[in-house]
């Protein structure tokens, strides 16, 4: 990346103390922005002698600056913005929306409102917004210790020239809500994430400034709420991880607003701690998991309780703990034999049998159990909806992790040849991200020509992605 060269150079005396701060080499600190970038889809090359020269005053342009922040952050277990790394460069790079659980419902509407606004109008901040663990730990403690709110009507005087809500209104966002989840399944995120962002900056955020009655009010967070948790998985599957927290920590608040208890603990366990694992904190998607388990204890179906113990199940499997994983699994099996479907909520309703048994496929694939893994994959697989395409894509490529853990080459990339298949016709970070966990275990069979076959496809795939559109139709009117 360019540099900026303009002007005398000043040592970076901020990035000198978080770096002491974070016991970091300038070689350990170059490694550690090389592999964050790497996850943006960049292929960087710094090194010691790069980061020397950050010191010295230079800064590096782009994305470069929320990358080391970024950096820097994971390793504290904390939030590092631009501004603390002294790079901020003018640009509002220390904006915080969207990552505080509001006091109030008036201040939760002015938060997610600014979030939605900020994304949809691109803004720097949010565009390589970085991620930390310990974002969610705060947060989720709120939810846990605070009642919900005590009133959320908005009569005339507050809402002035805002539109008078009714349940038809609710009605109509959870049927929106239900036609963009269905988009997602079948076509990933890619595609539809910003119709999803548009829609809940020009008709949700209308909504919220309205007039609504009390009970009115409530079903209208719960619906708020359920779409900006689905915006928050979207950033994770379009490979925006730090953009995602911001959306799982407003949608946690919305919940609350909502006074649906089980939802919030939904947000925890099926958003919070699976960002958690994906950024490689273990410890804090049983956390998650079990504070979703305590909050919503009063309110939890059966189902959600089983989800709940399987997002536990996760964390104790990346942790290695056979033990505490088969007890937690044990625990959700149990749970969803007592499921009765016309008892839960619609947003649980997708957790069937087959997102059951991809759970403990996911688990025994962590657990180095590649035979049990393989059998679980392949019985979700079955039983998956037709329509679930990116789910039916990531248990594929389960089936042939397993085959590679058991250093059977040729069926896992025959099998990891038949995901990149099926995800042709989906624009899915996540899943792209599978295949690419599948092909870094195949390293040590290079030469095969079976792995070269399928890194040729692999190839052909990563353009495909790249030259397919952004969205399924235009983005909504302002």
């Amino acid at each position: 990346m360019a540099v900026r060269t303009a002007g005398p150079r000043q040592p970076n005396q901020r990035l000198a103390a978080l770096i002491q701060e974070a016991a970091s080499s300038n070689a350990g600190l170059a490694r550690r922005v090389n592999m964050v970038g790497a996850e943006h889809g960049l292929d960087l090359r710094y090194d010691k002698t790069s980061v020397a020269r950050w010191l010295r005053g230079q800064q590096p342009r782009g994305m470069a600056p929320t990358l080391i922040a970024e950096a820097l952050g994971r390793k504290l277990g904390r939030p590092v913005t631009v501004e603390e790394i002294g790079m901020a460069d003018g640009r509002n790079g220390s904006s915080s929306v969207g990552l505080h659980f509001a006091p109030s419902t008036a201040a939760a509407i002015e938060e997610v409102t600014e979030l939605w606004r900020a994304d949809v109008s691109h803004r720097e901040f949010l565009l390589g917004s970085s991620f930390a663990v310990a974002a969610l730990i705060a947060p989720s403690r709120d939810w846990l210790i605070t009642p919900p709110d005590a009133e959320v009507a908005r009569p005339p005087s507050l809402a002035g020239r805002g539109p008078r809500v009714g349940p038809s209104d609710v009605y109509a966002l959870r049927a929106a809500a239900k036609v963009f989840r269905d988009l997602d399944h079948q076509f990933g995120s890619g595609y539809v994430r910003s119709i999803v962002v548009h829609y809940l900056d020009d008709v949700v955020a209308e909504m919220l400034t309205g007039t609504y009655p009390e009970r009115t009010g409530r079903a209208l967070f719960s619906a708020a709420a359920q779409i900006t948790e689905l915006a928050g998985y979207m950033a994770v599957d379009t490979g925006r991880h730090g953009l995602a927290q911001r959306y799982y920590i407003q949608a946690l608040r919305l919940s609350q607003a909502a006074g649906d208890r089980a939802y919030g603990g939904y947000v925890l366990a099926a958003g919070m701690s699976h960002l958690a694992g994906q950024l490689g904190s273990p410890r804090e998607i049983t956390q998650l998991a079990r504070a979703a388990h305590e909050g919503a204890r009063d309110q939890a179906t059966p189902t959600v309780r089983a989800m709940f113990h399987a997002a536990e199940a996760r964390g104790h499997a990346v942790l290695g703990d056979v033990r505490s994983c088969e007890a937690a699994l044990s625990r959700a099996a149990a749970e969803m034999e007592k499921t009765n479907p016309p008892e839960d909520p619609d947003w649980i309703r997708h957790f069937t049998p087959a997102y059951l048994a991809d759970e403990f496929a996911h688990c025994y694939r962590d657990l180095d159990r590649p035979r049990q893994a393989r059998d679980h994959a392949q019985r979700a697989l079955a039983e998956h909806q037709s329509g679930h395409v990116r789910r039916r894509v990531v248990d594929t490529v389960l089936v042939a992790t397993t085959y590679a853990q058991e250093r059977e080459v040729e069926a896992a990339c025959a099998t990891g040849s038949q995901a990149i298949e099926m995800l042709s016709q989906l624009r899915s970070h996540r899943g792209v991200e599978y295949l690419h966990d599948l092909d870094r275990r195949l390293d040590p069979y290079q030469d095969s020509m079976a792995v070269r076959g399928f890194r040729e496809r692999l190839g052909r795939l990563a353009v495909r992605q790249s030259a397919l559109p952004l969205v399924l139709a235009p983005a909504l009117p302002r």
